[in-house]
């Protein structure tokens, strides 16, 4: 009588599912790898809200995010060069583009 361990069939039934769970692990990784973080995320749904007012968006920006404005600008500034943030929210980062290439045209 012959082992399970032996038989060539479950061998290769046994590396097959090896494989699967391996490959599963790495999409699942690469899906973290890929997304905008929690922190990413919230800078552009701020940014896609408008403010009425002087400073409203400044306190938001304390309040809701617990950054600073020149913080938060900066981030922003880095994520707008992000390829996954162009995925996550293409109409806003676009948007944020234009306007950051018509100021530096300006100076």
């Amino acid at each position: 009588m012959a082992d399970k361990q032996d038989d060539p069939k479950d061998a290769h039934q046994d590396a097959a599912q090896d494989a699967h769970q391996d490959n599963a692990q790495d999409a699942a990784r690469d899906g973290r790898e890929h997304a905008l973080g929690r922190r990413e995320r919230d800078i552009l749904a701020l940014e896609r809200r408008g403010f009425s007012g002087p400073g409203a968006k400044e306190r938001a920006i304390r309040e809701e995010l617990g950054l600073s404005p020149v913080r938060y600008y900066q981030l922003l500034n880095a994520l707008l060069d992000d390829t996954r943030a162009l995925a996550h929210d293409p109409v806003t980062v676009n948007r944020l583009r234009r306007i950051r290439e018509a100021r530096r045209a300006e100076r």
